[in-house]
This record gives C-alpha cells, sequence and structure tokens, in this order.
C-alpha cells in the first residue's frame, strides 16, 4: 500500500504532460469523427472518454502497488495475456480482416497491447534476480522464448505492428541488463540473414505490397499506396498555422482512411500545423526525458528495467508512428500512444506509466 509520506514525491508534471497529450488526442478524435450533418458526439469519442478514465484508475494501481510486488507477481500477468492473445486466437471477432479482440458485453479488449507491460514486468524481474556481469546466451535464450511466444501469436492475429512493439523492449532490457557488444553484433547477422526467409514466409502478401509500394506510393495510387500518399498531402497542407480546428479538408472530407486511428497525427499536422506539431513533440518528448530520469535517479536495477522496457516501447510507437504519417516508413497498423483511438493502447500506456510514476515516486526508499 501507498505510504502517506510518498504522496509528496508523485511525478504530477508526468502525469499532467500525459493528460494534455491525451486531451489533445480526444480534440482530434472529436475532429475527425465530426458529422456536420447530424452535429452528434461520435461513439468513439465517448468510448475513447471511458478508456481514458479506466487508464487513470489503471494508472494509479500500477503507481500505489509498491513495483517489487508486480515484479513478484510476474508469471501472473504474462501467462494472463498469452491465455488471452490464444483465446483471440479461437474466439475473437474477425474485423477487418483480423482477430484481435476479446468481447465482455459492450466492452472490447485487444490483448496485444498489454503484452507490452507483461513482458516488461517479466524480463525486469528475471534480469534483476540476477547479478550478471554480462547476460549469457542462457539469458538470451530466455528472453527470446518469452519475447516470441507473445510475437508469433499477435503476427497470427495477423497484427505485425503491436508484434513488432514487443522487440524494443527485449532489446532495451537485455542490453542494459549487459549485452556485449559482439553478442549484438552476431545476433544483427543473423537478423539479416532471416530476412529473406521472413519475407517469403512471415509477411502476409498485403504486408509485402505495403512494403515495395512505399519504395513508389504511386504504382499503386488507389491501393497499397493511397494512405501514403494522401497522408503525405495531409501533413504538408497545414503549412505553419493549419486550418483550424475542424476545417481540415483531408480530415473532415475523409480521404485520409482511418485518420482517428493510425494517422491521427496527420490530422494535427493539417488542423494546427507546425506550430501545433512542435507543441506535441515537444510534449512527448518531455514525457520521454522524464521517464529517463526516473531510470537514472532510482536505487535499484528492477525499477531502471522496468522503466526503460516501458519507455523503449512507448518511444518506438511515437517515432515509428510519426515518421510514417509522414510519408518515411511502411504503413503499419501501430496508433500513436495517448492519442489514437484506441481504447486498450490507452488503458495499457497509462499502466505502463504508472509504473514509470511509481518508480520515480520511490526512488528514496527501495
Amino acid at each position: 500500500m501507498l505510504e502517506r509520506r510518498l504522496y509528496s514525491l508523485i511525478d504530477w508534471w508526468l502525469l499532467a504532460a500525459i493528460v494534455a497529450v491525451s486531451a489533445i488526442g480526444m480534440m482530434m478524435i472529436y475532429s475527425t469523427t465530426y458529422d456536420e450533418t447530424s452535429q452528434l458526439v461520435s461513439n468513439k469519442l465517448i468510448t475513447q472518454g471511458y478508456a481514458l478514465v479506466a487508464g487513470l484508475i489503471a494508472f494509479s494501481f500500477f503507481m500505489f502497488l509498491d513495483y517489487r510486488v508486480i515484479a513478484n507477481n510476474s508469471w501472473v500477468f504474462y501467462l494472463a495475456v498469452i491465455v488471452a492473445l490464444a483465446l483471440v486466437l479461437m474466439f475473437g471477432d474477425v474485423v477487418g480482416g483480423s482477430r484481435r479482440w476479446l468481447w465482455f458485453g459492450p466492452v472490447n479488449v485487444q490483448p496485444s497491447e498489454f503484452a507490452k507491460i507483461a513482458l516488461t514486468i517479466l524480463l525486469a524481474g528475471y534480469f534483476a534476480e540476477r547479478s550478471l556481469r554480462g547476460v549469457t546466451f542462457i539469458n538470451l535464450a530466455f528472453v527470446g522464448l518469452v519475447t516470441v511466444i507473445p510475437f508469433m501469436l499477435i503476427v497470427r492475429e495477423p497484427d505485425l505492428g503491436s508484434a513488432a512493439g514487443l522487440l524494443p523492449v527485449a532489446f532495451a532490457i537485455t542490453y542494459i541488463a549487459g549485452l556485449r557488444f559482439r553478442v549484438l553484433a552476431l545476433l544483427v547477422m543473423l537478423a539479416l540473414l532471416t530476412t529473406p526467409v521472413a519475407w517469403t514466409y512471415a509477411l502476409e502478401d498485403y504486408q509485402r505490397s505495403r512494403l515495395l509500394t512505399f519504395l513508389d506510393p504511386a504504382q499503386d495510387a488507389q491501393g497499397a499506396g493511397y494512405q501514403q500518399i494522401q497522408a503525405k498531402i495531409t501533413v504538408g497542407s497545414g503549412g505553419l498555422t493549419g486550418k483550424g480546428f475542424l476545417q481540415g479538408t483531408q480530415g473532415q472530407y475523409k480521404f485520409l482512411p482511418v485518420a482517428h486511428n493510425d494517422f491521427i497525427f496527420s490530422i494535427l499536422a493539417e488542423e494546427h500545423g507546425f506550430l501545433g506539431v512542435i507543441v506535441v513533440l515537444g510534449l512527448y518528448l518531455f514525457v520521454i526525458l522524464r521517464g529517463l530520469e526516473a531510470a537514472r535517479s532510482t536505487k535499484d536495477r528492477l525499477g531502471a528495467y522496468l522503466v526503460v522496457g516501458v519507455i523503449s516501447s512507448f518511444t518506438f510507437q511515437v517515432v515509428y508512428n510519426i515518421t510514417m504519417s509522414a510519408g518515411l516508413l511502411p504503413v503499419k497498423g501501430l496508433t500513436l500512444p495517448l492519442m489514437s483511438y484506441g481504447g486498450s493502447s490507452l488503458v495499457a500506456t497509462l499502466a505502463g506509466f504508472g509504473l514509470i510514476a511509481n518508480v520515480r515516486m520511490r526512488r528514496f526508499t527501495n
């Protein structure tokens, strides 16, 4: 339980920045789902509002409960996610060609979003229990095993974007735990050698098509390259100050598909321009640096591993989504954390930052 003296150490600045980004996300979801004819509030906005409340509850839970207690129950979190991912493949509803959600009455949950935090807790606890002078191949085998199981289950949905989000977690925690450079170089070489096999057997046809059209979107301008072309147009049309809230043509007239989800940053750029983008990027940078400060200031390895795991996955998603929105990386179903529409993503992200706040708050006691 939270000791009374720890209340003064709650990181209110981190919480304020997270809520600010989430509020901007709510505003952009309102804009992208706005219907001039009915002028009614979108169900997506209401759902995101409920998710924000649930996310703040998750943030509080993972902040108040000592992170050492959480790490001691790491296998509970991990196995729960594995079971949920297996249930998705067996009983999940197919939406848009993918089977990613479990329904609990009126609520749908995407377990893949929680796999990153479960893997973070498991690996942080694993390495914190061992006094390592370097990461051995036995350690690497363990990391590979516990990473590849949720990775393959998520790929089967299929959801390559969410599966890829597990890799920064595994790499970052293993690296700071003592991964030697020569071992890292060997792993990179193995990854390069297996690329042709992954291209032939691991990727779906539509995923290969996305990668090919990324190099030349015009070759399939009405198909696989359409989103990338429209995203570039949307970002570029905002100029310095943007067209104004609810005034963006690309977003309001639905030229950019799934704008409330994968391409919400593009709509932000269109409506609020370069200045709006700078504000949001500044908030994201503050959140990332604040998290890294928590890792630097903690007195134990467990806290550092937890923070680095959460921040690595969060940073990967932010950088990839923003770069993708600018047309500089292939299009993948990877949301912009805290801003994109998606209840499970929002709750899981806030739960992860609850862990960071937990570590920072207890930096003088653990």
